[in-house]
């Protein structure tokens, strides 16, 4: 048996089982993390280090912070905002 069959051969895990139709799981995602994509770009370390603290400051997360920019981002060009954090 190469490593290969033993890979194919593994059981179905419970959090495997409750992917999406067609999603596959990765190992080491989170649930939460299936079925999304990543959106970024690269920005100054000063720029970074502003946004972190004021995720401190607000008691919230980066994406949080970034989803709410994002909402915003779409009513301004008259798009419906996604809510998604």
């Amino acid at each position: 048996m190469s490593r290969f069959d033993a890979i194919r051969t593994e059981r179905v895990k419970p959090e495997v089982a409750s992917n999406p139709p067609g999603v596959a799981a990765v190992p080491g995602r989170t649930p939460a993390r299936i079925g999304k994509k990543a959106v970024g770009g690269y920005y100054s370390p000063q720029l970074s280090q502003a946004l972190n603290m004021l995720a401190l400051e607000q008691n919230t997360s980066l994406q949080a912070l970034l989803g709410e920019a994002i909402d915003d981002l779409m009513r301004k060009y008259g798009k419906h905002p996604f809510g998604e954090r």
